[in-house]
């Protein structure tokens, strides 16, 4: 959904990527500093119902998470490390956000549907985790599970706007129901990388078991 968005962001970044490289930063030293921010501010901001400039910090955050990348490639770094401690700290990042939510709805019994809204977003912390697990497990297994209908991004700003919304005037059931929702996004795909798996090592075992007729 965001896919035309985050190229063009990566071209804005480009010449921020260079200044900061200029002056020494290291891109794991942005995946580190991006990830402590967005856990600082969901785990402070949203909990204590500041959710409308919480959203909007984290949000920004969330688009400039290619930020990273760029650096990487313009410094000639890219390669297994980068994204493997990109794809850590994301879990990280994505966790706090969703647990910051969860605590708002806690500490916020007053809310309309509070206890809903809770049961939705730890819906959401737990799948949002096992979506991308299924995917790293894939590709242990020499599968691929690059299928979904909700990337990380998606996710996280659906979620973000879900909160939001409720402090300019609409209705907290709506952001209960776009939760609710977002848990059943992250549920279908990882029923989606499960059956996708499933037929790749099917395939492949089939492949494997049929003997060539020209051995």
């Amino acid at each position: 959904m965001l896919g035309g968005l985050r190229a063009s962001m990566q071209r804005l970044f480009t010449p921020l990527a260079r200044v900061l490289l200029g002056w020494g930063v290291s891109p794991d030293a942005v995946t580190i500093a991006g990830t402590v921010v967005v856990s600082a501010l969901a785990l402070t901001l949203l909990p204590t119902g500041h959710v409308l400039l919480g959203g909007l910090l984290i949000g920004l955050f969330v688009l400039t998470d290619s930020l990273d990348g760029v650096m990487a490639r313009l410094s000639g770094r890219s390669g297994p490390w980068g994204a493997f401690l990109d794809s850590t700290l994301d879990r990280v990042s994505d966790g706090a956000v969703f647990a910051g939510i969860t605590l708002w709805f806690v500490l916020h019994p007053d809310l309309p549907y509070a206890t809903w809204g809770v049961a939705a977003s730890l819906a959401c912390l737990v799948l949002g985790s096992v979506v991308p697990y299924a995917r790293a497990r894939a590709e242990s297994v020499g599968a691929t599970a690059a299928v979904g209908i909700a990337e990380r991004s998606d996710r996280l700003l659906v979620a973000l706007l879900a909160v939001v919304l409720t402090q300019v005037g609409v209705p907290v059931v709506v952001a209960e129901v776009m939760l609710t929702l977002l848990a059943v996004a992250s549920l279908v795909t990882v029923v989606q990388r499960v059956a996708t798996v499933r037929r790749q090592l099917s395939r492949t075992a089939h492949t494997e078991a049929t003997p060539d007729p020209e051995a």
